[in-house]
């Protein structure tokens, strides 16, 4: 944390604007500062007292005996302008800025104050948290630099997560979750409006923090990428998971972040490949970003997400292996010896394969827990468990149950929940150490987040040392969007052919003669298309035809071609003449530069319909061949790749060379590509290739 200590470990913190009342945003940092047991020296600023809820009261910066460390500018409106710049002067370190009122309500006056503020504090070498800053509130140091109202009825109860957030109240709704699950946290900070110190800069100092074992983001926008990035390395480094909740996700979510924040909102569909190529796992709610937590401070190093499920109920294991199979989380197929050992001590009407239905068996034994689970412990299929104890009462040994249950955890070191719904079964295994979910559903969906994550983190990790070791091309910084040229569809497939890329056999031609030679020199029939750098959409304007099967029809075509382009006013660079491909199916790869995250590869299900069935996937360079293949097995075509109905196989090995030379295109400044759309790209059987009918790509 030594880059931001001021910040988050401060050795003095000042408090302008300092308030006697405890329940004004001047006077709750002071209340905190005591309550929390704050080891520094606490100054209080305030012309009009003496003194400030028992702490000796200043009448300015010039009158105190040290320059802190640490000031709470906690004065109103443009008034924190002044105190900012006089902070600056004095010596500060850190200004924490309250007050609201600039870049989240205008977006041009307000942000010019904003560098205003900034540039005073960086001439002087001191940094800005705010403004529209809730603050920040570091329980291992008790630095509470906040007013929370969430704090106020807390005790010290630090734990190892961390909270960090670009909203205040977001920043400590999360909190209350975790306290209400008994979970404590020992960080939680809101950075507000990020006009110096960003929210991602500040979780790269708190991921330092060696008692952080779980870090929470939650992200209304992403002006950068670089603290992230720098963020998510620390974090694999330390094997430390990070949840984030970005909202935004859509058009109207986008609008109200804008207006909040005044940021520009992020394609969101980027952001989820942003997220899962730095291994941070994307919650889709506030319940996603918090629900897990207990499974992450485990300690749990899991082996894989294969579950066994056990329950006294026939219903519960049902909806568990409806609920597993949702998520993707297969149920373990026990070995034949496990299932002989089941059979030795469950009753005959037991069931004995996975999900396990212990039935009413369990009130007339209430050893049968502690009986089956030293068995199926030893199976090596069993990644993962959940027991279901959906009803208990008397005649049942709950308490029984729940140490056996973590007995079992602890011997197995295995991932374990326990879905009970009353209240009194989930307090008696809670009490036990165990995590206690309400439903199964809850249950195995926490399950599921906790492994598919650690499983995400450790490609992540495996990525990570292949291009250390020069397996992979490092990224190009993001270029910014500037003026295009659009190259006509020929210059197009020109590029792509110089770079590897299989294009369709095809000539520009650009006289009627020369569309009749390349006829015959193809041989028909042929596709034949105008060709202008003015015209991305030829099929619109009738430029494409298809099954051209005479060398005078394809002459006749070249001249309407021309008529037609000339007619709209547009350059006419010529008309091609190409082979009628041929391909199993038709497949979109497409790539643009992003502004923040830079550049974006696509890669979908094609044809004319792609905007219709969006079923597309996003990659961001650099990435490898088993990046592609992995992102292919996520689309909803990906099935047929792999031949269905007695089809052969297609060349994904074929589409997979294609996508990875596409990134390695928008990854060279030399190609100078701002982006390209290729659609069709014809996708034929394994062996036969992949082959770009059309293309348009847009330079820099």
């Amino acid at each position: 944390m030594s880059r931001l200590k001021a910040a988050l470990d401060p050795r003095s913190v000042a408090i302008i604007g300092a308030s006697e009342n405890p329940n004004k945003v001047g006077g709750r940092p002071v209340h905190y500062l005591d309550k929390f047991g704050f080891k520094g020296r606490i100054f209080p600023i305030n012309p009009s007292r003496a003194e400030v809820q028992g702490y000796k009261c200043y009448k300015s910066l010039d009158d105190l005996p040290e320059a802190p460390d640490m000031v709470i500018v906690a004065v109103a409106g443009d008034n924190a302008i002044g105190v900012v710049e006089d902070c600056a002067a004095h010596g500060v370190k850190v200004a924490v800025v309250m007050a609201s009122g600039f870049g989240e309500v205008d977006a041009v006056a307000g942000k010019a104050k904003e560098r205003r503020m900034v540039e005073a504090a960086h001439k002087a070498g001191m940094r800005i948290v705010g403004p529209n800053s809730q603050g920040l509130a570091n329980f291992g140091t008790g630095a509470i630099a906040s007013f929370s109202t969430m704090f106020m009825d807390m005790d010290r109860a630090e734990g190892h997560v961390a909270m960090l957030s670009q909203s205040g109240a977001l920043s400590t709704v999360p909190v209350g979750f975790l306290r209400q699950r008994g979970i404590g946290v020992r960080h939680t900070h809101a950075t507000g409006n990020d006009a110096d110190i960003t929210v991602g800069e500040l979780a790269v100092a708190v991921a330092e923090d060696p008692e952080v074992k779980l870090l929470l983001l939650y992200l209304e926008s992403i002006p950068e990428t670089k603290y992230l990035e720098e963020l998510a390395a620390v974090a694999l480094d330390r094997d430390l998971p990070i949840i984030a909740l970005k909202s935004g996700r859509s058009e109207a979510g986008r609008q109200a972040a804008q207006s909040h924040t005044g940021a520009l909102a992020n394609e969101d569909s980027v952001v989820d490949a942003f997220f899962e190529q730095h291994g941070i796992w994307r919650a889709p709610d506030m319940r996603g970003l918090v629900e897990a937590t207990e499974l992450y401070l485990k300690g749990w190093k899991p082996k894989g997400r294969r579950l066994v499920a056990i329950s006294n109920s026939g219903a519960v294991c049902v909806m568990t292996a409806d609920a597993a199979t949702a998520v993707g989380m297969p149920m373990a197929k026990l070995s034949v010896e496990t299932d002989n050992k089941l059979k030795g001590i469950l009753p005959s009407f037991a069931t004995t394969t996975n999900p396990i239905d212990l039935t009413a068996a369990l009130l007339s034994n209430s050893r049968l827990f502690g009986d089956i689970l030293p068995v199926i412990a030893e199976d090596p299929a069993a990644d993962a468990f959940l027991i279901g104890v959906p009803v208990a009462g008397p005649g049942y040994d709950v308490e029984a149950f729940a140490r056996d249950a973590a007995a079992f955890g602890r011997q197995t070191g295995k991932p374990l929940v326990i879905a009970a719904t009353q209240r009194s079964v989930a307090d008696q295994f809670a009490a036990e150490g165990s995590s206690v979910f309400p439903t199964e559903t809850e249950a195995v969906a926490a399950l599921h987040q906790f492994l598919a994550h650690r499983e995400l983190m450790a490609r992540t990790l495996a990525r990570k040392t292949a291009r250390a070791e020069g397996a992979v091309r490092p990224a190009s910084p993001p270029m910014l969007p500037a003026a295009t040229t659009m190259l006509n569809e020929a210059d197009s497939l020109a590029l792509l052919a110089a770079r590897g890329i299989a294009v369709v056999p095809h000539r520009l031609c650009r006289s009627r003669a020369e569309a009749i030679a390349a006829f015959e020199a193809i041989g028909g029939p042929v596709v034949v298309k105008g060709c202008s750098a003015d015209i991305a959409h030829k099929s619109e304007l009738g430029l494409v035809r298809l099954g051209v099967a005479t060398r005078e029809e394809a002459g006749e075509i070249w001249a309407q071609m021309e008529g037609s382009i000339r007619k709209h006013g547009a350059r006419f660079d010529g008309v091609i003449v190409a082979a009628m491909a041929g391909g199993r199916r038709e497949i979109m790869i497409g790539a643009h530069r992003d502004p923040v995250f830079g550049p974006v590869v696509a890669v979908g299900d094609g044809g004319k319909y792609v905007e219709i069935f969006r079923d597309t996937a996003l990659l961001l360079p650099p990435f490898s061949t088993s990046d592609v293949r992995e992102t292919l097995g996520r689309l909803r075509i990906a099935p047929l790749f792999a031949g269905v109905r007695g089809e052969p196989p297609m060349d994904d090995d074929a589409l997979c060379d294609a996508v990875l030379r596409i990134g390695e295109l928008m990854l060279d400044p030399a190609a100078k590509a701002m982006s390209l759309d290729l659609n069709p790209v014809l996708l034929d059987s394994a062996g036969k290739g992949c082959v770009v009918v059309d293309a348009v790509m847009f330079q820099g």
